[in-house]
């Protein structure tokens, strides 16, 4: 399993988040292809609620204290609860209007 496969699991088992998207940002940095060093977490989770920022961090670090002491290089973290994700990014976007296709009068 890769590292970025490990993480994912690791946060979905420990904080059954919300919305958790794990990126992995190797490829930004001075480091061989395919590297697995440097990652940025989202992760929305409604055990947050009451928790402040640093502890939230340390949450998070303590789950992936393995990978973050033999594997990662840089975690970047952003780490929500449910209403500031509300607050801050709303519900998914809405799709575009449909323009009707082939069956739009072309002019």
């Amino acid at each position: 399993m890769n590292i970025q496969n490990t993480i994912e699991e690791k946060l979905l088992t420990h904080f059954q988040p919300a919305y958790l998207e794990v990126i992995n940002e190797s490829h930004q940095h001075n480091v061989p292809a395919g590297a697995e060093t440097h990652f940025k977490v989202v992760l929305v989770c409604p055990s947050f609620n009451g928790e402040r920022l640093i502890n939230r961090h340390r949450a998070v670090n303590a789950v992936l204290k393995d990978e973050l002491a033999n594997h990662i290089h840089a975690l970047a973290l952003h780490t929500y609860t449910d209403s500031e994700w509300q607050g801050l990014y709303g519900g998914a976007p809405d799709s575009p209007a449909c323009l009707g296709g082939l069956k739009r009068k072309v002019s």
